[in-house]
């Protein structure tokens, strides 16, 4: 069971990360070693974070890592069967 007060300051944390997100405040990495920190101590936290929160936390991640997630696949060509194939293939 997550301890009332570590989900407290978590979700109070978030909150800040979101304002800093919003006002491009210079220090959200502080805010998210925070936030790491108080997770790290209390994992079951994790479990009680709404799906709201968790966003917040990955567009703090990915804003500081300047990295993208993957959100489409791209379609393959069929191959060709290797009958198939002829000289103007290769």
């Amino acid at each position: 069971m997550p301890n009332p007060d570590q989900a407290f300051e978590a979700r109070e944390k978030l909150a800040s990360l979101e304002a800093a997100l919003l006002s491009n405040d210079p220090k959200m990495p502080t805010i998210l070693r925070d936030i790491h920190r108080t997770l790290k101590n209390d994992p079951d936290v994790v479990t009680i974070l709404t799906e709201e929160e968790c966003s917040i936390l990955v567009r703090g991640l990915k804003k500081q890592t300047a990295t993208e997630l993957a959100t489409t696949t791209m379609k393959k060509k069929p191959k060709k069967a290797l009958s198939k194939l002829s000289v103007d293939d290769l």
